[in-house]
C-alpha cells in the first residue's frame, strides 16, 4: 500500500496493477478511474476527483503502464491507454474530455465558472495544452532555453487576463488542472538537466505553482521528483 498525507489530508493509495492482476469487476455499480500514479494525462482526473471531494464516490484502478494487464485493451478500453472512467455502464476517456465529465456529473464544487467571457477563454487554454506540451517536449532535443520560452510566456501572458485571484481564470478551475500536471515535470526536469528556472522573469507563473501547491486535492499526487528526471534523461536525453 501507498500512503500520502499532506496537511490533515490522508488516502490510503491502492497498490498498481501489473500484468499478472486479475481484473476488477465490470460494470458492478462501482465507479471506477483506471489510473497510473505517474501519468500526467491520468493525473489531471485524479486531482479533479480530489478537489471535488470524491474519494469515497470514484474508485482508483492504478496501472502499472509498462507492464499493463491484457484485461484492460481487451475488455475495459480498447485504447489501452488511461486515463478511463468507468461509470454508469459505460467507459469514457480522454483527459480533458474526463476532467469536464467528472465536474458536471458528480456532486461537489463546480471547477468551471459560468462567467461568459471566462468560459470562452477556458476553451482557448484548453486548446493550446497540446500545442504547450508538444512545443516544451520537443524543445528537450534542442534548447530548451530559446525554444520553450515562447510556450511559458504564452502561460504568463494567460494569468495576466483575470486579475479576481492567481489562477487562470481567476478562481481555481479545471484550467489549472489541465496544465499543472505538466508544468510541475518541466519545472523538475529543466531545472535539472538544463539548469533553466521556468518562473524567472515570469511572477505571475511563480505565483501560481505557489498556489497550486498549497492545494491538498492537488500535492498528494505530485509525483516524486528524483524518478521523473531519471525516466525523462533516458526517454530524451539518451541518445544526444
Amino acid at each position: 500500500m501507498i500512503f500520502f498525507s499532506f496537511d490533515s489530508v490522508q488516502e490510503n493509495l491502492p497498490p498498481s496493477l501489473d500484468s499478472k492482476a486479475d481484473q476488477p469487476p465490470l460494470f458492478d455499480g462501482t465507479t471506477r478511474l483506471y489510473t497510473c500514479y505517474t501519468c500526467p494525462f491520468a493525473q489531471r482526473v485524479w486531482i479533479t476527483r480530489n478537489y471535488k471531494g470524491l474519494q469515497d464516490k470514484i474508485k482508483l484502478v492504478p496501472l502499472i503502464l509498462q507492464d499493463r494487464p491484457a484485461w484492460y485493451k481487451e475488455k475495459v478500453y480498447p485504447g489501452n491507454k488511461v486515463p478511463a472512467l468507468e461509470h454508469n455502464g459505460k467507459i469514457i476517456g480522454e483527459s480533458l474530455d474526463l476532467i469536464k465529465y467528472v465536474d458536471s456529473n458528480f456532486e461537489g464544487t463546480s471547477l468551471l465558472p459560468n462567467d461568459p467571457a471566462k468560459k470562452e477563454f477556458a476553451e482557448e487554454l484548453f486548446t493550446y495544452t497540446d500545442t504547450f506540451t508538444r512545443d516544451v517536449f520537443t524543445s528537450f532535443k534542442g534548447d530548451p532555453i530559446k525554444e520553450a520560452g515562447p510556450a511559458f510566456d504564452y502561460l504568463e501572458k494567460a494569468l495576466h487576463k483575470f486579475d479576481d485571484g492567481p489562477f487562470f481564470l481567476g478562481q481555481f478551475s479545471l484550467v489549472d488542472i489541465a496544465y499543472i500536471p505538466f508544468v510541475e515535470r518541466f519545472q523538475i526536469f529543466l531545472s535539472e538537466a538544463f539548469k533553466y528556472d521556468i518562473t524567472a522573469g515570469r511572477p505571475k507563473l511563480a505565483a501560481w505553482i505557489e498556489e497550486l501547491n498549497k492545494i491538498d486535492a492537488y500535492k498528494q499526487t505530485k509525483t516524486d521528483p528524483k524518478e521523473l528526471v531519471e525516466f525523462y534523461k533516458g526517454r530524451f536525453l539518451a541518445q544526444q
